[in-house]
C-alpha cells in the first residue's frame, strides 16, 4: 500500500517533527468557534499565531484563545519562521490576493469557502500553488462531518441501487436579515447563493460526483439590492439528472436534498440538524448525528494528516473549483460573463432590473 508524502517543511526554530504550527489571516466570527479552536485541538496541529488588520481586535483574539503571537500585517505573519501553514479566513474578494502571497512564501494554505469570487480568481490561485509545488485547500468542512460521511457511506455501499436522480431545494429569508459583505457583490461574488449554495453543491459533488451538463438561472425578485435571490440549477451528477433551487426572496423555510436511486432515497439537511434519512420500500431509518463542538476540526485533521503524509484531504483547491464553475454558470444569466471584474459594472448585468 503506498503512503502519502508529507509536504517538505522547512528546518526552522521550534520546529517540532510530526506538528504543523498554523497562522490565520482575519480571525473573525467564522474562526471563534468554527475553525479556529480545531487547529488547536487537531492531532499534531498548533496554532501559533494570527493576524486581523485591527490590531487591538487581533490582540484580543490571541489573549482570549491562548495564541502566542499576533500581526496586524499579512506580511508579518507570513514573514514569520515559526508560521508552517496559513488559514485564509477574510471574505472572498481577498482570498486570491492573500492565497497568491500565502504560495509565494511557500507555505500550504487551507481557505474559507467559496473558495473565490469566480472560477477565474480560483484558476490564478490554483495556478499560483501549482507553481510552487504547495498544497492548497479549501473549508468545504461538511465533507468530513459525520452525518454527511453517515450519506457517502449508505451511497457507496449500494444502499439506494443506482441513482437516479439528486433533488435539493432551499428557502429562506436570508436576505432580509443578510448584512455586511454576504450581499456585496465586489466583497462576496453574487448574493448568498456563493456563501450558501457553495455548501450544498459542494457536497453533491462529494456525494455523488462531480456536477456537469451545468444551466442555471439566477434573479433578483425581492430585494432592493444589487445582487441575485434566486437560483435555479439543473445538471447531471453521478450520471443522474438533478434540480437545485435557492430562494432567499420568501418568508418560508426549507432545506432539503434527496437522493433517489433503483432501490430507495436518502434525505438530508446541509444546514438543519435534522436525522438523516434512509427509505428503502416501507422502511425509514433514520440517524442522529450531532455536529462536533467545532464543526471545522473534523476536515482541519484531514489537512494535517494530508501535510504531515498520514492521510488525504478529500476539499483540495481542484475540488473547490468545479464548486465555484457550477456557481458561475448559474449566475451567468444575472452576471453575464464573470471571467473579469464583473462588480465593478453591474449596469452591464443582463439579469439586473432597471
Amino acid at each position: 500500500m503506498s503512503h502519502p508524502t508529507p509536504f517538505p517543511f522547512p528546518a526552522s526554530p521550534g520546529r517540532e517533527p510530526g506538528i504543523v504550527r498554523w497562522g490565520i489571516l482575519g480571525c473573525g466570527d467564522v474562526t471563534e468557534l468554527k475553525s479556529g479552536p480545531g487547529f488547536r485541538l487537531a492531532t499534531g496541529s498548533r496554532l501559533v499565531a494570527v493576524m486581523r488588520r485591527n490590531g487591538a481586535l487581533a490582540a484580543d483574539y490571541a489573549r482570549r484563545h491562548g495564541v502566542p503571537r499576533w500581526y496586524d500585517q499579512a506580511e508579518a505573519l507570513l514573514a514569520d519562521p515559526e508560521v508552517d501553514a496559513v488559514y485564509i479566513a477574510t471574505p472572498p474578494d481577498s482570498h486570491e490576493s492573500y492565497a497568491r502571497q500565502v504560495a509565494a512564501a511557500g507555505k500550504p494554505a487551507y481557505v474559507e469557502k467559496p473558495m473565490a469570487r469566480s472560477v477565474a480568481e480560483c484558476d490564478r490561485m490554483i495556478a499560483a500553488f501549482a507553481a510552487r509545488g504547495v498544497p492548497l485547500h479549501v473549508a468545504y468542512y461538511r465533507r468530513a462531518l459525520p452525518r454527511f460521511l453517515q450519506v457517502k457511506q449508505w451511497l457507496d455501499e449500494g444502499a439506494i441501487g443506482r441513482i437516479t436522480g439528486v433533488d435539493y431545494h432551499h428557502a429562506s429569508p436570508a436576505h432580509r436579515t443578510a448584512a455586511g459583505w454576504r450581499t456585496d457583490v465586489r466583497t462576496a461574488g453574487a448574493g448568498l447563493f456563493l456563501d450558501l449554495g457553495s455548501h450544498a453543491l459542494d457536497l453533491i459533488d462529494f456525494l455523488v460526483g462531480p456536477l456537469t451538463d451545468v444551466s442555471g438561472r439566477a434573479r433578483n425578485a425581492g430585494h432592493p439590492q444589487e445582487a441575485e435571490d434566486s437560483v435555479v440549477l439543473h445538471f447531471t451528477a453521478g450520471g443522474a439528472d438533478g434540480v437545485a433551487s435557492w430562494n432567499f426572496a420568501t418568508d418560508a423555510t426549507r432545506d432539503v436534498c434527496r437522493i433517489s436511486g433503483t432501490e430507495g432515497c436518502v434525505e438530508y439537511s446541509v444546514f438543519d440538524p435534522a436525522p438523516v434519512r434512509l427509505t428503502r420500500g416501507r422502511e425509514t431509518r433514520e440517524v442522529e448525528v450531532p455536529h462536533p463542538p467545532h464543526v471545522q476540526q473534523p476536515l482541519i485533521q484531514t489537512v494535517v494528516d494530508a501535510l504531515l503524509g498520514r492521510g488525504a484531504c478529500p476539499s483540495t483547491g481542484q475540488s473547490a473549483r468545479r464548486t465555484s464553475a457550477v456557481m458561475d454558470a448559474a449566475l451567468a444569466s444575472y452576471y453575464g460573463d464573470r471571467g473579469g471584474e464583473f462588480w465593478n459594472a453591474p449596469e452591464s448585468w443582463p439579469g439586473r432590473r432597471p
